[in-house]
């Protein structure tokens, strides 16, 4: 079906489509999302068909308060539901065995599902207002970069979607921390807008799980993920020349300087001074900028691996192995 996407701030409008088995684009805290009803088979089968999703890689699910993770999720763990209080609403992903209200498609048949609380005005006002939750996935097709903003999503899939619900560009940028666990402990699967160190100052020590798999434990696993159409290649920013550049007609995404203090439009800074929350807001946004211009390749550099630092290296990495 081919529709003439609209884009708006008016949430009964997002409401209507949702209802009647659609799909909408949503904004959340993190990235924009492809949204459809998580109870319904047939709405979320829309979601793989439009983002052109492998249906091996589950969905995440988003409702509107901690509280109504229960409804759809059973046996919590303690240590979930101290991580619930510390950061719910917010970029944090929770992996907890699902209740069978839960359709085998969102969870790609496993026996966990995906569930948060989006940090976002206008999506949660959404949420309230539905009898549903909503599986939701970036808004993107399968494997490209992430959206940021309303227009992002309609670039890349105007015609394939009834509404986006227009929220802004997002505030952190980077798709959800995902947390499981085993035997008590606390386990990362995805990387993401909330940092291990915060995570482990609430549950102690917590396992990387980071797995480049084929078949998923959670979303956001894949090898290659996130990818420009364009080649990127990471390097040490000491071995970035401006002169090979200019030559290549490369772009570059940087951190906090210039390659050889020689600033062109084709040289992107994510944050001038050196923030790496910063850095991640506008990781995406630069990726899809140079993706979008005229350059052949794609430089960037490994970012400080701390803080929101791993996860923007964990989303270079991924994007990197699509393109090479």
């Amino acid at each position: 079906m081919w529709f003439n996407t609209t884009i708006g701030t008016d949430i009964a409008e997002a409401k209507r489509f949702l209802e009647q088995g659609e799909t909408v684009g949503i904004p959340t805290e993190t990235v924009y999302g492809l949204a459809a009803n998580a109870l319904s088979p047939e709405a979320v089968l829309k979601i793989f068909s439009v983002k052109n999703r492998p249906h091996f890689d589950p969905l995440i699910v988003h409702v509107s308060s901690a509280n109504e993770i229960e409804k759809y999720t059973e046996n919590i763990p303690q240590k979930a539901e101290e991580l619930m209080r510390a950061f719910m609403p917010g970029p944090l992903t929770l992996l907890l065995p699902k209740k069978s209200v839960i359709p085998d498609l969102v969870t790609s048949g496993l026996d966990t599902v995906a569930v948060r609380v989006p940090k976002h005005k206008l999506t949660l006002e959404l949420l309230q207002q539905l009898d549903f939750p909503l599986a939701a996935p970036s808004a993107n097709p399968f494997g490209y970069i992430s959206p940021t903003s309303a227009y992002h999503v309609y670039d890349q899939l105007h015609g394939r979607i009834p509404y986006i619900l227009d929220g802004g560009t997002t505030e952190v940028g980077l798709e959800s921390t995902i947390v499981g666990f085993e035997n008590d402990h606390a386990v990362v699967y995805r990387l993401g807008g909330l940092s291990v160190d915060d995570i482990e100052r609430i549950t102690g020590k917590a396992i990387l799980q980071l797995n480049e798999s084929s078949n998923p434990k959670s979303p956001g696993m894949l090898k290659s993920h996130y990818a420009p159409k364009k080649n990127l290649t990471i390097r040490q920013f000491n071995e970035l020349n401006i002169d090979e550049i200019q030559a290549e007609n490369a772009g570059a995404i940087l951190f906090n300087q210039y390659i050889q203090n020689s600033p062109s439009p084709n040289q992107i800074l994510l944050s001038a001074k050196g923030d790496v929350k910063e850095a991640a807001r506008n990781l995406f946004a630069a990726m899809r900028q140079l993706d979008n211009s005229n350059v052949s390749v794609i430089y960037t550099i490994p970012f400080p691996d701390t803080g929101l630092g791993k996860a923007i290296n964990d989303r270079l990495r991924r994007a990197a192995v699509g393109t090479e």
